[in-house]
């Protein structure tokens, strides 16, 4: 597979202190007040992801889905303690990379996948968004499988990638775009992704 496993979001981005974070609002009828406090131009490609990053954030979540927009690595920790619990240890997992740096690579799977999660477990998948400063999209959705699945580029690199299994699909939009790849329609089949290095899986252990 011709596939891109590095970072999507760049190393310089970083989450703002709690304070600050709390001081900022995130929505986006208050996105035009945002644009101006951080000087960003209201009609430049920024803003707009910025817009499309509060609409995803804002749209209302699945019956099985519980979600939420993280501004500070504390608010993301907060969210993940919360709905995993305290009463078994909980750890962060991600795609580990041997090249960091290569846009896009051929890979081929050099062996078995791992599961380290069943669909009885609970899982929280945390997605980088655009955003002027560092923002994360956490849900998690019943009935997820995570697997790490060994990977060897063309240049011999290893990876080892996070991949997750949906396995209720019934109320994804039909509209979503694995379905259309796969022909398929919504409940009838687990869909399976690859995550990117700057995804974070977090469960119990």
């Amino acid at each position: 597979m011709l596939i891109r496993l590095t970072k999507r979001i760049p190393d310089s981005a970083a989450f703002l202190p709690l304070k600050e974070a709390k001081s900022i609002p995130f929505s986006t009828a208050d996105l035009p007040n945002t644009l101006t406090r951080l000087s960003i131009k209201p009609k430049s490609n920024l803003a707009l992801l910025m817009q499309e990053t509060l609409q995803l954030c804002e749209a209302p979540p699945l019956k099985s889905e519980e979600k939420h927009c993280a501004t500070s690595l504390e608010s993301m920790v907060d969210f993940a303690v919360s709905k995993l619990g305290t009463n078994k240890g909980i750890r962060a997992m991600a795609t580990v990379l041997e090249d960091r740096k290569a846009a896009e690579k051929w890979y081929t799977v050099a062996g078995t996948a791992k599961e380290v999660s069943d669909a009885k477990t609970k899982t929280l998948n945390c997605h980088p968004q655009t955003y002027a400063y560092l923002t994360y999209y956490c849900h998690s959705i019943a009935g997820t499988r995570t697997y790490v699945v060994p990977f060897i580029g063309d240049d011999g690199t290893k990876a080892e990638v996070l991949a997750v299994c949906h396995t209720d699909t019934s109320e994804w939009d039909p509209k979503y775009i694995a379905f259309q790849m796969l022909h398929v329609k919504p409940g009838t089949v687990p869909i399976c992704h690859i995550l990117v290095a700057d995804t974070i899986v977090w469960m119990t252990i």
